[in-house]
C-alpha cells in the first residue's frame, strides 16, 4: 500500500530556468524563498542549486532562500516523502520568522507540492509577510490519479486507486506519507474531510478559518501555472484550483465553479475580484518550461 502510494506523482527536478528582480528599500531586491518538489532537494545542483545560482547571478544583491527542510540534503529529500507537512510548514514558519533578511517581507515561489506548502504557510504565518506567491504545477485542490496512468477509463487506473484509497485516509498513512495528505477522493468526500490531515484543513473544507482566509489575502498576487501536458499530476485543473466534482470521477470543475470559490471560504473570490489572482498557462509536461517562457511570464511578478 505505502510503496505504491509512494509511487504517486514522482516527478524529476525542475528543469534549470532563470529569475528576475524584485525591489526593496533596502538592496534593490525583495528576498525570494524557494519551496522545491518532492523528490528534488534545496540544493540539487542539477535543479534548485542552479535555479538559484542563476538568480543571485541575475539579480545583483537579492537574497534567495531555498528551504532545507532536514539538516542535510538526504533528509530534505526524503522528508518530501515522510514528513509530515504540518510539521513541515511550522519548521518553515519558524526559519521564516527568524530570518533578519525576510522581516520586510519576501516573494515565494513553489515547484510541485512546494506550491501548496508556502500557500499553507502565507495563510498560517503572515509574518513576515509574503508578497507574492508563484505555484508552479502545485496541486491546489489535491490530486486524485496516477502519473502517467492511461487514460480516466482505464480499468488498471480504477483499481489503483481503490487501492491508494483504502489506505491514504488511515492514521498511520495520513501522518507518514505526505502525498496522502494532499490525496483527495471525490467519491469518498466525507471520508476526505474527515482524515485529510493538512489538505482538508488549508481548504476550509470542515470549518471556515478566518485567519487562514484573511492572511491569504494579504498576497498582492498569487500565479498559478498549469502545464497543459502533464502527465503526472492528476487532475491537471488542481494546477489553477479546480478539480473533479464531488460523486464522481471524470467530469471537473473550475475554481469559479466550486463550493470553495462561490461561499468564497477562503477568500479567493475577492482576491479575483480585487486582480490578485493569475493563471498561466505553458505546453510540456510536469515542471517542464524554457527559460524564456519563464522569464517572458514570472519575472513580471518580481520586479
Amino acid at each position: 500500500m505505502t510503496a505504491a502510494l509512494l509511487c504517486f506523482l514522482l516527478a524529476g527536478p525542475v528543469l534549470l530556468v532563470a529569475a528576475g528582480p524584485a525591489r526593496d528599500s533596502n538592496n534593490g531586491t525583495v528576498p525570494l524563498v524557494l519551496w522545491h518538489g518532492m523528490g528534488d532537494s534545496c540544493c540539487n545542483p542539477l535543479s534548485m542549486g542552479s535555479i538559484k545560482k542563476m538568480i543571485e547571478e541575475d539579480i545583483s544583491g537579492i537574497y534567495v532562500l531555498s528551504l532545507m527542510i532536514g539538516k542535510n540534503v538526504i533528509q530534505d529529500t526524503e522528508n518530501g516523502f515522510f514528513m509530515d507537512v504540518n510539521e513541515q510548514v511550522s519548521m518553515v514558519c519558524s526559519q521564516l520568522a527568524q530570518d533578519p533578511k525576510l522581516k520586510g517581507g519576501y516573494n515565494a515561489m513553489g515547484f510541485s507540492q512546494g506550491g501548496q506548502f508556502l500557500r499553507a504557510v502565507a495563510q498560517r504565518c503572515p509574518s513576515p509577510p509574503m508578497k507574492t506567491l508563484i505555484s508552479i504545477g502545485g496541486q491546489h485542490q489535491g490530486v486524485y490519479g496516477l502519473p502517467r496512468c492511461p487514460g480516466e477509463s482505464s480499468h488498471i487506473c480504477d483499481m489503483i486507486r481503490k487501492a491508494l484509497n483504502s489506505g491514504a485516509y488511515t492514521d498511520l498513512v495520513q501522518k507518514h506519507l505526505v502525498q496522502a495528505q494532499y490525496w483527495h477522493d471525490p467519491l469518498n468526500d466525507d471520508l476526505y474531510k474527515k482524515h485529510s490531515l493538512f489538505l482538508a484543513d488549508i481548504n476550509q473544507e470542515r470549518t471556515v478559518n478566518e485567519t487562514y482566509k484573511k492572511n491569504l489575502q494579504l498576497l498582492e498576487k498569487f500565479v498559478m501555472v498549469k502545464f497543459l501536458q502533464d502527465t503526472v499530476v492528476d487532475p491537471v485543473d488542481t494546477e489553477w484550483f479546480g478539480f473533479l466534482k464531488t460523486g464522481q470521477a471524470k467530469e471537473t470543475e473550475t475554481l469559479q465553479e466550486s463550493v470553495l470559490y462561490k461561499e468564497d471560504r477562503l477568500g479567493l473570490a475577492a482576491m479575483e475580484k480585487a486582480g490578485k489572482l493569475t493563471f498561466l498557462s505553458t505546453p510540456g509536461d510536469h515542471l517542464q518550461f524554457t527559460r524564456e517562457w519563464f522569464n517572458e511570464n514570472l519575472l513580471p511578478y518580481l520586479r
